[in-house]
């Protein structure tokens, strides 16, 4: 069994009132870093902009009160698609200053797209950049309960009509000059609505209580390296839309009082490493294709990047190749988490315990994970394959899925959530998450997780991105595939690249065939689509040996 010495126990502090508008901009007014720097944003079109503490929470008790003397009332929805601008986190926290719903969106979503976010929502306000609300305004009749648009950025204001009431967001902000307090709201209050990738095609709404903050402090000892007595700096570089950046790169360092840099643009290998010099970053926050793409494309060291002193990944698993990598070339090990849309970061790996390649670390102290049978809801058995399930009681849980009670009663119940993602625990307390049910490939008998076939050709020097599926080539029988994305300048072939999946993997976990592709469908996040991926994509297919 496990010499490792035991997490202390957590005990959660939950109040019966807590919002998290306040809690990200007004906790530090009056306090030694009042004055100091809460955001920085690079802009390569606009330079960069940036915002005291001080002043983040007059902004967004501005704009609190700028919704409240337009009518909009507590619970109402407030649509954000904005770029990575200093307006997001002000419309994000200040909404919820007023006890409003915020519900950020991506500047990748089409006209299509975020029509049906504001009509499924029913978003009363929609804070946008000018340009698009241009492309958006010849269809806005599709949206009835859309009374208030906000626009931001620079560029004239284009009316619509007599129904909806159109200003320009930094102007109306500037005309406040007085404001009432926040409104006190509940801890299990809504205050924001995520949307992510739905069964049936359509997004599906994920409503988040104003405790979710409370509930990733755990993340904030054990997965982040804050330092209590120095003003940490944390590059993320991520849009702020996605519920990873969200957490990681805005309300949670915004709550401890630490500096949040980000950057809106054209982006390449070098463009982290050059931040990061530049504005002395500590923590840097990313995915693994970024780290992937410093090592591989970049010739930045440990030196030119001297403040670095801890670095996070999420999204998709680390190749151990780039881990070791990384860790040569910078001096500084790379920790993974695991999260979701409706719990946010609870498994991950953490400086107080040996990084255990290929597994997600353990669960947050606080977070009670149990691996389950999902049909007997019973615990399994050390090394069993098991649901990863969430006591209904944790705080970081969200609340339903907006207007699916169904959905939302088929996941939550009997005291569990249960996420649908199945994972197996080792003899030392290491969770090893083997993804979704329909992730994982069955094959003449045996069950495959794709993430360890993935790790294993990921760290093949001439692959830059893989992905394991199962290929059905007759009725109830799979084959184990890969397809490969090859590195710039790589001329591998897919038999080769069999071979290599003889030498490194069980006979049952091999491939049997290898495709190379250019790219992969992708989420707007930039997670493949694993049920899109089919030979239809392949430009090289291998024999079957």
């Amino acid at each position: 069994m496990s010499n490792l010495i035991p997490f202390t126990p957590w005990v959660w502090d939950v109040p019966s009132h807590f919002n998290i508008g306040v809690a990200c901009s007004d906790r530090h007014i009056g306090t030694k870093i009042e004055n100091t720097t809460a955001m920085i944003v690079e802009d390569d079109l606009l330079g960069t902009d940036q915002i005291s503490f001080s002043e983040l929470s007059k902004r967004t008790s501005q704009f609190a009160q700028l919704l409240r003397d337009l009518d909009v009332v507590f619970g109402e929805r407030v649509l954000i698609r904005l770029p990575n601008c200093l307006d997001y986190p002000i419309a994000f926290l200040g909404a919820m200053k007023l006890g409003a719903i915020s519900v950020p969106t991506s500047t990748l979503l089409t006209v299509e797209e975020v029509l049906y976010l504001a009509k499924d929502s029913q978003a009363k306000v929609l804070v946008i950049d000018k340009e698009m609300w241009v492309k958006l305004l010849p269809n806005i009749s599709h949206c009835p309960d859309l009374k208030l648009v906000l626009l931001s950025g620079p560029g004239d204001v284009v009316e619509a009509d007599d129904d909806v009431i159109v200003k320009d967001f930094s102007k109306c902000l500037a005309s406040i000059t007085d404001w009432q307090p926040a409104t006190n709201t509940q801890a299990d209050d809504p205050a924001y609505l995520v949307y992510t990738s739905g069964t049936t095609g359509y997004p599906k709404g994920v409503l988040h209580a104003h405790r979710a903050l409370i509930g990733r402090t755990p993340a904030s000892q054990y997965w982040f390296d804050f330092a209590e007595d120095s003003q940490d700096r944390i590059m993320h570089s991520g849009k702020f839309n996605w519920t990873y950046v969200l957490g990681s790169g805005l309300m949670d360092p915004l709550y401890l009082g630490k500096t949040v840099i980000v950057h809106e643009g054209k982006n390449d290998a070098n463009t982290w490493p050059r931040l990061i010099a530049k504005h002395k970053a500590t923590i840097f926050v990313g995915v693994p294709t970024i780290y992937r793409q410093i090592i591989q494309k970049t010739a930045y060291r440990k030196n030119d990047v001297s403040s670095l002193r801890h670095c996070m990944s999420a999204g998709e698993h680390l190749s151990d190749e780039v881990l070791q990598l990384w860790q040569e070339r910078f001096d500084i090990s790379i920790y993974e988490a695991v999260g979701m849309s409706e719990f946010s970061y609870y498994l991950c790996e953490t400086k107080s315990r040996p990084i255990r390649p290929g597994s997600a670390g353990f669960p947050q102290p606080g977070h009670d994970i149990q691996l389950l049978d999902p049909d007997s809801l019973l615990s399994v058995e050390v090394g069993q394959e098991g649901m990863i399930c969430v006591p209904d009681t944790d705080p970081g849980l969200f609340i339903e899925y907006w207007n699916m009670p169904e959905e939302t009663a088929k996941l939550k119940h009997d005291g569990w959530f249960l996420t649908g993602d199945f994972a197996r625990y080792d003899e030392d307390g290491y969770i090893w998450f083997l993804g979704r049910k329909d992730d994982i490939i069955k094959s003449f008998g045996f069950r495959v997780s794709p993430y360890e076939i993935e790790r294993v050709f990921k760290s093949h020097p001439a692959i830059a991105d893989c992905a394991a599926i199962g290929e059905e080539i007759e009725k109830d029988k799979n084959l184990v595939v890969a397809y490969v994305v090859l590195q710039d300048g790589m001329n591998v072939t897919p038999d080769e690249l069999l071979a290599f999946g003889k030498r490194h993997l069980a006979v049952y976990k091999a491939p049997k065939v290898v495709y190379l592709t250019k790219d992969f469908p992708r989420t707007k996040n930039g997670k493949i689509l694993r049920r899109e991926v089919s030979p239809d994509i392949a430009t090289v297919r291998s024999g079957i040996s």
